[in-house]
């Protein structure tokens, strides 16, 4: 069954609060990091994005840029400050962002669940993102950023939040860009009942997003117990922060996709050979209202491609919209062979909307934009369960959890 265990967190003041959280590591680039953080010395991106305060173009791996990050981190808990509660608690975390509530409970995962799969994951990780995330928490000596996980709600649990929620919160903000946090610190024995619910009743968790925190949380878990003549596995650098909402609250955003290049076809000889495979229909616009079909934008007009094959024939991944995009069109017709390594190809998360594709390609940095219908939980979980791996980027969580309100020292 999963843990999800009270842990001694460190957060900053309440009223400090809005200006200490910041949006997650890799959502954003370094320009993007540093304009976020302008002015603002409290920004937690001073310590996720660590290269913002260091000289322009230095190279990310540089051990500068995580010695940058310690002292941020050093600076921030005094400057903030951030204190560490002296009891060990869970935490309630609700985000609102347009008229929409998700309600989670942080709390430290274990390690060792994700190593047995009692944490399921449905995406690869790379080595070199892992080794940084690795390095980054252990030269903090601290999980600063959550992993995102779900799990299929239970009713006790979910009375148990709601009743905690009409409690007044610890932290109550609305951030820059709209989205509202709330976060309650639960007392220690509603945070003893609270897990002993989760260990009972729920029998895994779903990585949501953060698989590269939790890979680099279970290698952090393996670097330190060597290390440690007593170890006994119940130490903290066997936990890691998580964040675990109940599935049916989560909405999962499309992923959608731009192509440079038609790869030798015109426009029109794209869209005969695309006609093959699929029956293709001028449209108005670039939304997508459900699976099954997907569109795309090319010379300036949108067109519906819905399949003429057997979709649920493919299986529980070809059968995503994602994956049948790119076994039919991108990799045969359009040259991409790996979508991880490909240069002719970029990913835009949903939340910036099909005007964005619209903009990429009027542009003439892209030839083509795909707009994709979203994912849903049920897929996510149920590609899970068979231990399969989705498609890369093939979904896109929002609201965004963020960095610097409650981090896991260990």
């Amino acid at each position: 069954m999963a843990q999800l265990r009270p842990f001694h967190g460190l957060l900053p003041l309440p009223e400090k609060a809005a200006d200490v959280s910041a949006v997650p590591y890799d959502v954003v680039n370094t320009a993007e990091a540093a304009a976020l953080a302008a002015g603002n010395p409290l920004s937690f991106l001073h310590v996720s994005r660590p290269e913002i305060d260091l000289p322009e173009g230095i190279d990310l791996h540089d051990d500068r840029v995580y010695a940058q990050a310690k002292a941020a981190f050093e600076k921030l808990c005094k400057e903030a400050p951030l204190t560490l509660d002296k009891e060990e608690h869970l935490y309630v975390y609700q985000l609102e962002m347009n008229g929409r509530t998700q309600t989670g409970i942080i709390g430290a995962a274990a390690a060792e669940e994700y190593r047995s799969g009692i944490i399921k994951k449905h995406e690869k990780t790379r080595k070199d993102k892992e080794d940084d995330r690795t390095r980054h928490v252990m030269t903090l000596r601290s999980h600063t950023g959550p992993a995102f996980f779900t799990y299929r709600g239970i009713s006790a649990i979910n009375s148990l939040i709601e009743a905690e929620c009409a409690k007044a919160p610890l932290f109550n903000f609305t951030a820059r860009d709209g989205i509202r946090h709330t976060l309650w610190r639960l007392d220690a024995a509603t945070s003893a009942k609270l897990a002993a619910l989760f260990e009972t009743s729920v029998p895994v968790f779903y990585i949501a997003d953060g698989h590269h925190r939790s890979a680099a949380a279970a290698r952090t878990a393996a670097e330190c117990a060597p290390k440690n003549p007593a170890h006994t596995g119940k130490e903290d650098y066997n936990y890691f922060l998580a964040v675990a909402f109940p599935a049916d609250q989560l909405a999962i955003l499309p992923y959608n996709r731009v192509v440079k290049s038609l790869g030798g076809y015109t426009a029109a000889t794209f869209m005969e050979a695309l006609g093959k495979e699929f029956t293709v229909t001028p449209c108005a616009d670039g939304t997508v209202d459900k699976p099954g079909k997907f569109k795309f934008y090319l010379e300036k007009k949108w067109y519906l491609a819905v399949p003429k094959f057997d979709v649920a024939a493919l299986g529980v991944i070809g059968s995503l919209d994602v994956s049948y995009l790119q076994e039919k069109v991108l990799r045969p017709m359009l040259g991409i062979e790996d979508p991880r390594t490909s240069t002719g190809i970029d990913f835009i998360g949903g939340i910036r909307g099909t005007a964005e594709l619209i903009r990429l390609v009027d542009s003439g940095k892209n030839a083509i934009a795909f707009s994709m219908p979203a994912v849903t939980v049920d897929q996510l979980m149920a590609i899970a369960d068979a231990g399969e791996i989705m498609p890369p980027k093939s979904t896109w969580f929002e609201p965004k959890l963020r960095d610097g309100l409650v981090s896991h020292n260990f």
